[in-house]
């Protein structure tokens, strides 16, 4: 993964609060720029690789203002990949849902990652090129909530001061598709606890008092393997 800065992805909060997630990863876009091309492609690479995406559906982006199944949505995801493209920052829509999305990262530990499509991510942190104009468009139309306008431009900060991903036109994309899809993978498998059965045959295991993670798990096979490899000598 390409490191931006030295912020991590997720919240530095030590909160015990576990959330029950829906969904593996939330997929934030503009959809004009990437829908039919590269978004649509992580989409499927995504999914084919057994991530339960969401990717929202483009009739619900007719209001103004973000719907309240999307919001859920976004609470509802493990992982929200944002995918900043040349009009990402021209919807307020799409402002908004990434404030929500720190939101998340900040009270119930959702991890964030940037993807930088065909977008310097200089140009996403200090709001400049077409996202700077985009924001002052903003500005002039929205003079009587400017604390919005302030939180939208203090958010894209944030956002592209975390490690993600950059493409600018040169490479292959679908290369670059496979690399977030294998380092989503293993942000998934670090911080997800397996399903084991509570009493395996054969094997009197003590119910443990809280979820076993994959390591510990695996540390347990390995340990029941030695056992009967040693027992049959």
């Amino acid at each position: 993964m390409d490191s931006t800065t030295n912020e991590g992805a997720s919240s530095s909060s030590s909160s015990s609060y576990t959330h029950s997630w829906t969904y593996d990863v939330f997929l934030s876009f503009r959809g004009e720029d990437t829908r039919y091309n590269f978004v649509g492609h992580l989409y499927n690479n995504l999914v084919q690789k057994g991530f339960k995406t969401f990717i929202d559906d483009e009739a619900l982006k007719r209001g103004e203002e973000i719907s309240s199944a999307l919001l859920k949505a976004i609470e509802q995801s493990r992982i929200s990949v944002v995918v900043f493209s040349e009009n990402y920052a021209s919807s307020r829509w799409c402002l908004d849902e990434l404030v929500h999305i720190f939101h998340c990262k900040e009270q119930l530990q959702q991890m964030v990652f940037p993807v930088f499509y065909k977008v310097d991510p200089s140009d996403v942190r200090n709001q400049r090129k077409s996202f700077g104009k985009a924001l002052v468009d903003h500005e002039s139309k929205l003079k009587d909530n400017m604390d919005k306008v302030l939180r939208w431009r203090e958010t894209l900060t944030k956002a592209a001061n975390l490690s993600g991903w950059s493409f600018l036109a040169d490479g292959h994309e679908y290369k670059f598709i496979q690399k977030i899809v294998e380092d989503i993978s293993v942000q998934v498998l670090d911080s997800t606890y397996l399903d084991v059965a509570k009493y395996p045959v054969g094997i009197d295991f003590e119910q443990p008092e809280t979820p076993i993670s994959w390591k510990t798990c695996l540390q347990k096979m390995f340990e029941i393997a030695f056992c009967m490899s040693s027992s049959s000598y």
